[in-house]
């Protein structure tokens, strides 16, 4: 029960709009949970969707954006602005999901 509503807190926001300012959302974190629990897509997640479609870039990798700031141990990646090795997985995953449901 308490899944079922936090999963349909996240899908009346179309998974990347949130009520709180202050919060640190990521989209990618939310439609992977949509992936992981195996059920086909719900259609208010499409417009999630395109956003990550529309980020990738011409190699067919998503950059690195909207890091946090503060002090780190170390660094996993290049800066923001430069391909992620850590991220581009994930939206592939997703948008194979998303894909073969349809």
């Amino acid at each position: 029960m308490a899944r079922w509503r936090g999963e349909e807190y996240l899908l009346e926001r179309q998974p990347f709009r949130r009520r709180s300012p202050r919060w640190h959302y990521d989209v990618l974190c939310a439609l992977d949970h949509f992936r992981r629990i195996d059920e086909a897509p719900d259609q208010r997640i499409d417009d999630a969707v395109q956003l990550v479609r529309d980020k990738q870039g011409d190699h067919g990798t998503w950059l690195l954006e909207n890091t946090h700031p503060g002090a780190t141990q170390f660094e996993f990646e290049d800066g923001d602005g430069q391909p992620s090795r850590w991220n581009t997985p994930r939206p592939l995953r997703i948008l194979d999901w998303y894909q073969q449901r349809w």
